[in-house]
């Protein structure tokens, strides 16, 4: 009977207790509903502007339709900077799906910082001297290099590596052999002398000024095939090459005529020109609303690739040898050929195999040179090995007439499956293999092994096509520039659901920015053609450049340490590169007249020497030449200091948040001479 009586005594306790712990809940609910419907509540930090008014004002809830003038919040002679942005914010709609119609300072590292694209002209207006940083060290000045150096590209210069080769029978000189950090650049490159502010384009594609590029190797060798020529204070460009003597237009008629569906300008957007010579084909090209990267390896003609750049056309130094070429996988519509001096049968066509790893599915290679026409015996059988190769790899021979071969390659991978496994030869790549991969990835702890082989190696296989077909159903130029491609949801980011929106927010971010900077500073009225993009993320700066009429090229610049969106960038119909801005680049001195830096110094500080790449950027920029800088405040005193040191003229400015804001963007610009 106790028993009973003390289990009845508990129960009662405890559903009393419950009672009022469940009251409390309800009470604290109806109380903390009022408070935040009737009464000012915590506020959230919003730099949009209102149609009525021109200060900035707050949200109530991140999840309410509320908003109140921040000045009827905080106290009238409030001088107290807003809260701090949040690391990661974004803008979402009632189905859960982010908004594109928003303004933002669109990083991938950083999501969205939170700028209006309304007041773009604010950081164009406004300069700031209140910078929350710390100079870790005070340079001097950086001292002007021996004139030895003048057309120094430290990768390719390397003497001491390449005399430590132990074969360079497959180009290993020509490939990539950095320096030490003890031994990298520290000083300024001199300028020849007599230098001259470049030809600006168009007028630059058929003449430059002899005293930039002072070297006559080419004249001689190249003369009599209407390359180039010298005339007093110039080089003139006829426009011809190796087999197309009588001129670019002419060739580029014929490979229109010889397979139409190539379409110039429409289906075929982004080219890839093997052993360019003066890039006289990519530069005809640009008429035909092509946008073609023209290569060549700095050898015994290794000023051509100078003389590409100082005629402001696309072009970098790189080599077929034994290392993947630093481009994604189908990025190119068409790959040109012209007398580029390789062997493509060479060890089973293994370099044959880069260009299908490249070539879009469904794309063209065209090869211009004497097998396909000579009758002797020797080009005779060059052209068999090159037919059986290309009949194993199932390309298809779509015209061969005069000096001229054309392929197509498959658009997906069912001819290569249903080969006869006695003739399967190449083989698909393994399953594992992603062509895309361009450069290992190696955790800093394994530093020393990542020094030895940062470079993919060249495969003996034929990458797989996507049995999606991603990368074969782009759009025709150039509503490709603003779509979405189907590869971007590929890219390994934060992001899952969201990245066409994430696309879309950064074509549109750039686009505004680059809007406000041709109003305010005159962008098309200066001479900005040659434009590097050093962190392109989706590629939206060079884009929104086309879709605001500058008449400028744009190499983007996917640094390894981040997502690569390289494929994106050329589904676009643009081209870029991966680089590790911890090295040097792979182009000659003086050759962008504008060089775009946003987030990657305070990205790339936790691994590089900031001076190094602030050196690199004056090393390939031209005298005369800008440098826009958009990154945090607090590395922004540093910065100053090595430009300062280097010689630059700065211009610290507030972005459009105003002075409290994470951000600074430094605009510099390179002295012309330098006493």
């Amino acid at each position: 009977m106790k028993l009973k009586l003390d289990w009845e005594q508990f129960t009662t306790r405890s559903f009393l207790r419950l009672s009022i712990l469940a009251f409390t809940a309800i009470v604290s609910f109806y109380l903390g509903k009022h408070w935040s419907e009737d009464s000012s509540s915590l506020t959230f930090f919003s730099t949009s502007q209102s149609s009525a008014a021109t200060s900035p004002f707050v949200a109530d809830s991140p999840n309410a339709n509320l908003s109140s003038d921040i000045s009827s919040i905080l106290p009238q002679n409030a001088t107290s900077a807003p809260p701090p942005l949040p690391r990661k914010v974004g803008i979402v709609d009632e189905t859960g799906s982010m908004r594109t119609n928003f303004s933002s300072d669109f990083a991938l590292d950083t999501g969205i910082d939170g700028e209006s694209d309304a007041a773009v002209g604010n950081e164009t207006g406004t300069t700031s001297d209140q910078v929350a940083s710390t100079v870790k060290f005070k340079v001097e000045k950086f001292e002007v290099c021996d004139e030895k150096l003048r057309e120094y590209i430290p990768c390719l210069d390397n003497e001491e590596a390449i005399r430590r080769l132990k074969s360079t029978e497959r180009g290993e000189i020509w490939e990539r052999h950095c320096p030490s950090k003890e031994n990298s650049l520290n000083c300024l490159v001199p300028v020849p002398q007599g230098y001259k502010t470049p030809i600006p384009w168009p007028q630059s594609r058929d003449e430059v000024w002899f005293s930039n590029v002072p070297h006559t190797r080419l004249v001689e060798d190249k003369g009599g095939q209407n390359w180039i020529s010298r005339d007093n204070d110039k080089f003139k460009f006829p426009g011809g090459g190796t087999q197309f003597i009588h001129g670019a237009d002419q060739y580029l008629d014929q490979i229109s005529e010889m397979v139409p569906e190539i379409a110039f300008g429409k289906h075929t957007r982004v080219v890839l020109d093997v052993g360019c010579g003066v890039a006289s084909f990519g530069a005809y090209l640009l008429a035909r609303d092509v946008l073609t990267l023209s290569i060549a390896p700095k050898d015994v003609h290794e000023n051509q690739i100078q003389f590409a750049l100082e005629r402001n056309v696309p072009a970098m130094v790189a080599a077929f040898t034994t290392k993947r070429l630093l481009y994604p996988s189908q990025a190119f519509d068409l790959i040109h050929c012209s007398r580029c001096r390789i062997n493509w049968t060479r060890d089973d066509g293994i370099l044959l195999l880069e260009v299908n790893r490249m070539l879009r599915a469904g794309g063209y290679f065209a090869w211009a040179a004497q097998p396909v026409y000579k009758h002797e015996e020797p080009q005779m059988e060059a052209w068999k090995e090159m037919e059986n190769l290309t009949t194993r790899m199932r390309w298809a021979l779509v015209k061969k007439e005069g000096y001229l071969a054309i392929w197509q390659k498959p658009l997906n991978n069912s001819c290569y499956t249903s080969r006869d496994p006695s003739l399967a030869q190449p083989p698909l790549c393994d399953v594992n293999d992603n062509p895309n991969d361009v450069w290992y990835r190696i955790s800093f702890p394994m530093q020393f092994f990542y020094e030895m082989c940062r470079y993919v190696n060249l495969k003996w296989c034929i990458s797989r096509l996507p049995e999606n077909g991603n990368a074969a159903n782009v759009s025709a130029w150039p509503a490709r520039l603003n779509e979405p491609p189907p590869r971007l949801q590929e890219v390994e980011m934060d992001s899952i659901i969201a990245k066409n929106e994430l696309f879309r927010a950064e074509t549109k971010y750039w686009d505004d920015i680059i809007d406000g900077y041709i109003r305010i500073f005159k962008w098309k009225k200066l001479q900005i053609r040659n434009v590097m993009d050093m962190r392109a993320e989706f590629g939206g700066f060079a884009a929104a450049l086309i879709n605001q009429g500058m008449n400028s090229w744009v190499m983007n610049v996917v640094p390894t340490s981040e997502p690569n969106t390289l494929p994106v960038i050329f589904d676009r119909g643009l081209i870029g590169v991966a680089h590790d801005w911890c090295e040097p680049f792979d182009t000659y001195p003086r050759t962008y007249d504008l060089l775009h830096a946003s987030g990657l110094l305070s990205k790339e500080q936790k691994r590089c020497n900031i001076s190094s790449i602030l050196l690199e950027m004056d090393r390939i920029l031209r005298p005369g030449g800008l440098a826009y800088i958009r990154d945090s405040k607090h590395i922004m005193d540093e910065i100053m200091e090595i430009t300062k040191a280097m010689g630059w003229h700065n211009d610290l400015r507030d972005t459009a948040e105003g002075q409290y804001a994470s951000r600074k963007i430094l605009m510099c610009r390179k002295p012309i001479s330098r006493s």
